[in-house]
């Protein structure tokens, strides 16, 4: 804990770096009086609507010959304007984190985290900008994947906020208010973006009103997976192990190339453009493992579920943020894992202790197992999708804020300690023009075997809004009995109650009547098969275009 002392001096090193910051913000500003009254009056009807408007109409209106301009135009501004905000930010941290050597641990990482953030950030804001300089109505088709890159990039900024959810020094509060400042800029693009012209029409349904809500990033399924696995892959994962060819082998028992999978990773190429195998034998692998940015089209294979297991404890307890404390944090596009178990052994008395952390777009996950308490699987970002997966844990174990589909999975809730409960998932959307969500599909919702014994004691739940605009789906899954009949868990009073959207359709299962369920405003059982079907894997995830590559089998619809 800093003294009295200590504090003073953090306050003073980060004067002239707050400093700079004002004057960076507030060089030769432009009050109303010299803006053109008509620049005004076109930015107000540009922002109109959006969450941020005051915000949205300064940046706007500072636009040369706005009038000019188009909407990608616009939008590119706007993020050009964020990247130049998050760089600063990240300069902000990395002076904090040089100069305040003495910072607590878990400020420390929590540093570090928001440092390989504000990184991924100005990637996808990159990506994005690029896509925007496309002609109309490629821009128009490239929607989906603009509004996935904008959803992550401001997932980023509460991610590195959050990290700091357990530290007493005063860090947080000294960046915060340019990450919100990232976030709403991010917001505002999210917002301008459904209004280019040709995105309603040619996305129907993607307005965010509850009548028409949405999952639109999975595509059409093709042969019971998402379209962007391609044909290759989904052969691959569909094939017996002695039919696969492999580029690098890990072995406990040194008969491969490696005796560790972070060497493999190590050794794997940067941007693969072609996927690349990674069978990892059967055995126990205490290590955490890295799969970064640069390491894309990695697939990892297995010897099966309990038996090619990677396994690590750390927590929030032993010092590190949940972000940090994967025991496997995916990050490169287009991983792909099967018949892996991934477990962090951390214990239900050390809070958040995360198993896999996925940040990668395009992920898949095939016949996996993740084990842990809290806060199991950290579905971060992007769009991903789990295929007869089983997923255990306690509190919050299927958290975050990635489109999510998880089709022909077991979901366990294992014993917590007493005066917990259980909750099966904790969504993470901030924004309503976020395409994030989970849905989870055609699936099996049930007590662990250490469990079943006790579990009229402790109460479980469906879910929980850990942001404001959380967004659940349960569609045609069995639900056991464990679940209380009221479904839904506060998160704190009536936090997201009203922006929330909490969806249940035709499950079944002595767990899965909705009579007693909660009457909250966001709320809702499902009852048009037409409003079930956008949740699935064909309308969510735009499938048909990525999951035929990666081998995972998946189905379109509901079924």
């Amino acid at each position: 804990m800093h003294t009295p002392r200590a504090r003073t001096k953090l306050l003073i090193s980060l004067f002239p770096i707050s400093l700079f910051l004002l004057i960076l913000l507030t060089k030769h500003p432009k009050t109303n009086s010299q803006i053109p009254h008509l620049h005004i009056q076109i930015a107000h009807s540009k922002c109109q609507g959006s969450l941020y408007p005051q915000l949205c109409v300064s940046t706007l209106s500072s636009i040369p010959d706005l009038a000019a301009k188009s909407l990608p135009e616009l939008i590119s501004t706007t993020i050009n304007k964020t990247m130049s905000e998050v760089r600063v930010s990240s300069s902000n941290c990395s002076g904090i984190r040089n100069k305040l050597p003495k910072l607590h641990t878990v400020e420390k990482v929590a540093l570090n985290d928001c440092l390989e953030l504000f990184d991924e950030t100005i990637d996808e804001l990159t990506l994005a900008m690029s896509d925007l300089g496309q002609n109309k109505k490629l821009v128009s088709q490239r929607y989906h994947d603009l509004q996935t890159l904008l959803s992550a990039a401001m997932t980023n900024q509460y991610t590195c906020l959050d990290g700091f959810a357990y530290s007493k020094g005063k860090t947080r509060k000294a960046i915060k208010s340019s990450l919100y400042n990232i976030s709403r800029h991010v917001s505002n693009s999210l917002f301008l973006l459904k209004k280019i012209p040709g995105v309603n029409s040619s996305n129907p349904g993607v307005n965010s009103s509850k009548s028409e809500e949405v999952f639109p990033e999975y595509g059409k399924m093709r042969k019971g997976f998402p379209s962007w696995l391609s044909s290759k892959d989904r052969r691959m994962l569909e094939a017996p192990l002695n039919a696969t060819k492999f580029d690098l082998t890990v072995a406990k028992d040194g008969t491969g190339n490696f005796t560790s999978i972070g060497q493999a990773v190590a050794a794997a190429p940067n941007s693969s453009t072609t996927r690349f195998v990674i069978y990892i034998k059967a055995g126990g692998y205490n290590e955490n493992v890295d799969v970064y940015k640069k390491k894309t089209k990695l697939m990892f294979i297995g010897d099966g579920i309990g038996k090619t297991v990677v396994k690590s404890n750390r927590s929030v307890v032993g010092g590190w943020t949940t972000f940090r404390s994967a025991t496997v944090a995916v990050v490169g596009n287009g991983f792909i894992a099967k018949g892996i178990t991934f477990e962090n052994s951390a214990g239900p008395t050390m809070h958040q202790a995360v198993a896999l952390r996925s940040s990668s777009d395009l992920s898949a996950f095939y016949q996996c197992s993740f084990v842990a308490y809290q806060d199991t699987l950290y579905i971060h970002s992007l769009r991903q999708f789990y295929r007869e997966c089983d997923i255990y844990g306690t509190i919050d174990f299927i958290f975050g804020n990635a489109a999510v589909v998880f089709q022909n999975c077991n979901l366990y809730a294992r014993k917590p300690n007493q005066n917990q409960k259980n909750v099966f998932t904790a969504q993470g959307r901030e924004d309503p023009n976020q395409n994030t969500g989970i849905s989870i599909l055609n699936s099996k919702v049930t007590a662990a075997a250490d469990f079943m014994p006790v579990k009229s004691s402790f109460k479980t739940y469906l879910g929980r809004p850990w942001k404001a605009y959380s967004r659940t789906v349960y569609l045609g899954s069995y639900i056991d009995d464990l679940v209380d009949p009221a479904g839904w868990l506060e998160w704190n009073g009536d936090f997201g109650l009203s922006s929330l959207y909490y969806g249940e359709y035709m499950n079944r299962g002595p767990g899965s009547s909705t009579g007693g369920r909660v009457k909250w405003p966001g709320y809702r059982v499902i009852n048009s098969s037409a409003e079930a079907t956008q949740f699935t894997v064909g309308s969510f995830l735009q499938g048909t275009e990525w999951l035929n590559s990666t081998g995972v089998p998946f189905f379109l619809g509901l079924s």
